[in-house]
């Protein structure tokens, strides 16, 4: 049976950091060695730790190698690789003195790595692993023939050696693995509320759908039974005018779920053409405007050089809209509206003059179905909807009470989305 696979990136970094603590070990195992050799105060048998350190280096930088590889890292695989660890260090402890070696204490390291990133099955394996391995050190080993006076030196000298190595790799490593962990936890509650605006997206866009199916054909029927109406009525100019009213907002209405239809087939096509930030923006006023001619704006382009390329797409647009009408409906006098950008993002502001967010509800905006103005005055899913699609390409949407009243609201979107 395949064993199963931990998440990629975490996974990798830990083996990354498995290699360099490998090398650091090997690193200082090589250097007490070559000064033993050295100062050739110690009869040790060189052939064999010279094979046994070759042995973990060859091995470290395979491991190196194949982090290169793309397949990813499964936890059988990074168990057996702490346990060569544990046999080459067995094999280093068995050529110089077993059990009385003071470096026998680094079999804690392995095993508290292992338990920190392995299932308690490959754990227990290792921790048996490395007490056999002890248990064999203990009657099976090289001995040493050391004088009384040198003997117990080396032991206190290489004790605190040995618990100074220990201690700062499993310090390292348990706090790499804590960052790794928080951060991993970070990403999955983002997803988790990533999944849930999904699913409010979903269940809203399948109501939207329903709703402009079934439009089609009351509007149609309204459309001709105002038609008759005005022809049975010629002659009452009043009635006329009404007719003749109720006639272009039935029009205005089917016009729009046909504008849902085409936005939707151009999503789909992905036919949306690449222009700067402020044609867009210009465009999306000259609409908006033409939609509330009551309401009056200041616009300010205040970006110092020339102006980002992006590809919008036709629901960010819509999302720009929700917006202004938001502040619209809060004060239409005096919106000011501003356009900025850096080397990063592009940063749009829309300041109105109305109460402000109330503090009591702040957290409660952009959530569906909440809204500030009252009964049957919104849906409370413009907000929503508009930071579900700023979300959707990167950027992000948040409302603050101005020092000198109303609210400011800023849109920011990272620079030349959707450009190649």
């Amino acid at each position: 049976m395949q064993a199963p696979v931990q998440l990629l990136s975490a996974s990798l970094q830990n083996l990354g950091r498995l290699v360099l603590i490998r090398l650091l070990v090997l690193a200082a195992q090589a250097g007490s060695v070559g000064f033993a050799w050295w100062s050739d105060r110690l009869p040790l048998p060189w052939t064999e730790l010279g094979i046994t350190l070759g042995v973990s280096g060859l091995l470290s930088i395979f491991t190196a190698l194949r982090l290169r590889a793309s397949w990813p890292v499964t936890e059988l695989e990074y168990a057996v690789q702490l346990g060569c660890d544990l046999v080459i260090h067995s094999v280093l402890l068995y050529y110089t003195g077993g059990s009385s070696n003071p470096f026998v204490s680094y079999y804690l390291v392995p095993l508290t790595i292992a338990a920190a990133t392995l299932p308690w099955l490959h754990t227990l394996t290792l921790a048996g692993l490395a007490l056999a391995s002890y248990t064999l050190l203990l009657v099976w080993s090289h001995p040493l023939d050391l004088p009384a006076g040198p003997q117990e030196s080396l032991l206190v000298y290489g004790m605190w050696l040995s618990f100074a190595l220990a201690a700062a790799l499993v310090t390292f490593f348990v706090a790499k693995m804590a960052e790794e962990l928080r951060r991993q936890e970070q990403l999955r509650a983002q997803r988790r509320e990533e999944g849930m605006r999904d699913q409010q997206l979903l269940a809203v866009a399948t109501q939207a759908a329903g709703a402009a199916h079934e439009l089609g054909t009351p509007l149609s029927t309204m459309s001709v039974l105002l038609k008759e109406l005005r022809q049975e009525n010629r002659d009452q100019p009043a009635l006329q005018e009404d007719l003749a009213l109720l006639q272009e907002q039935v029009k205005l209405c089917k016009e729009t779920l046909q504008q849902l239809v085409r936005a939707a087939e151009a999503e789909r096509r992905q036919s949306v053409s690449e222009q700067t930030a402020r044609e867009w923006l210009e465009a999306v006023l000259q609409r908006w405007h033409l939609m509330r001619p009551e309401a009056t704006y200041r616009y300010q382009c205040v970006g110092v050089g020339t102006p980002p390329r992006l590809m919008p797409p036709t629901d960010l647009s819509q999302a720009l809209l929700n917006l202004l009408n938001n502040a619209a409906d809060a004060c239409p006098d005096q919106l000011d509206i501003r356009l900025d950008w850096d080397a990063r993002e592009i940063c749009l502001s829309i300041r109105d003059h109305g109460v402000g967010v109330p503090l009591a509800i702040a957290e409660q905006l952009g959530k569906p179905f909440f809204t500030t103005k009252g009964k049957g005055k919104g849906f409370g899913l413009g907000l929503f909807l508009s930071q579900a699609s700023v979300t959707r390409v990167g950027g992000t949407v948040k409302l603050y009470n101005h020092e000198e009243g109303g609210t400011l609201t800023e849109l920011r979107l990272p620079r030349n989305y959707g450009v190649a």
